[in-house]
C-alpha cells in the first residue's frame, strides 16, 4: 500500500459491506482490582467471537478470505502497563484469546522511579491503585515484553505516545517510529507487525510519515476505523 489510499466513508462502508471487517476492541489500563471485571468482559467477547491472532491477519490479507465465518475479534492494550503482564495475558490465556499489546517504548525503557512523572506528562493515564507506591514500576520491562511475544502479539505505539502532529523532524521521526521498531525486535526476536499513533491516525495521511513507517518494516498500521496492510 504505498500509492493514494482511500479514507473516504464511502471506502469504508464498502469494506464492512464486503465482509472485510473484524471487530478492535480498545483497553488501557487494566488494574488488579479490575481482574474480574476484565474477565467478564472478554468472556462475553469470546462467547460471540474467536480471537484473531497474527496468522490469521496475515492470511486475511493475502486470501481476502478469514479462516472461518465465524466473525472475530482483536482485544488490544494500549500504552505498555506492567498490568499487561500480570493481569491482562493471564486472563487472555485462560479464555484461549490472543491479545495485542501496543506498547509505547519509551514508557518501558523509563526508569520506574520516573514512569509515573513519564506517564503524567504523556498522555498515560494511571489509577490510584498503580499510583499507591510511589517509585514502583508501572511499566512492562523488555524482559515482559519478550515473554508476552512469545504467546500474543506485541507492538509499538511509538515511543513517547506521541500523534503524528507532534512528530516533525527527521529525528522525531527516528525516536517515535523506527527506533521503537529495532527496540522490539531485540527484545522479542520477532519483527513487530503493527505501529499505531497516538489517535489512531491511519496510513495514507502524510506521504511522509507513511515512508518511515514503511522504512521502518512495519505490515500494517492501526487506525480509528481500520487495520491498514501496508507492504
Amino acid at each position: 500500500m504505498t500509492g493514494a489510499v482511500d479514507l473516504s466513508y464511502g471506502a469504508h462502508r464498502d469494506a464492512v459491506a464486503a465482509g472485510r471487517l473484524v471487530r478492535v476492541v480498545n483497553h488501557h489500563s487494566t488494574p488488579a482490582s479490575g481482574r474480574e471485571a476484565l474477565r467478564t468482559e472478554l468472556a462475553a467477547w469470546a462467547a460471540r467471537y474467536r480471537s484473531i491472532d497474527l496468522a490469521e491477519l496475515d492470511g486475511f490479507f493475502a486470501t481476502g478470505a478469514w479462516a472461518s465465518d465465524a466473525p472475530g475479534f482483536l482485544p488490544v492494550f494500549y500504552e505498555g502497563y506492567r498490568t499487561g503482564y500480570d493481569v491482562v495475558a493471564p486472563v487472555c490465556e485462560e479464555l484461549g484469546l490472543t491479545a495485542w499489546f501496543m506498547v509505547c517504548t519509551g514508557f518501558v525503557d523509563c526508569p520506574p522511579a520516573q514512569q509515573e512523572a513519564f506517564a503524567r506528562s504523556h498522555w498515560i493515564g494511571l489509577t490510584a491503585e498503580e499510583m499507591a507506591t510511589p517509585g514502583e514500576r508501572v511499566a512492562l520491562d523488555w524482559d515482559e515484553v519478550g515473554e508476552l511475544a512469545q504467546r500474543h502479539v506485541v507492538t509499538p505505539h511509538t515511543a513517547s505516545h506521541d500523534g503524528i502532529a507532534d512528530v516533525v523532524t527527521d529525528d522525531d521521526l527516528e525516536r517515535e517510529v523506527l527506533d521503537p521498531k529495532r527496540r522490539m525486535d531485540a527484545a522479542t526476536g520477532q519483527s513487530a507487525p503493527a505501529f499505531v499513533w497516538l489517535h489512531g491516525t491511519p496510513y495514507g495521511a502524510s506521504p511522509r510519515h507513511d515512508a518511515a513507517v514503511r522504512e521502518a518494516g512495519y505490515r500494517y498500521q492501526f487506525a480509528n476505523t481500520a487495520v491498514q496492510r501496508i507492504a
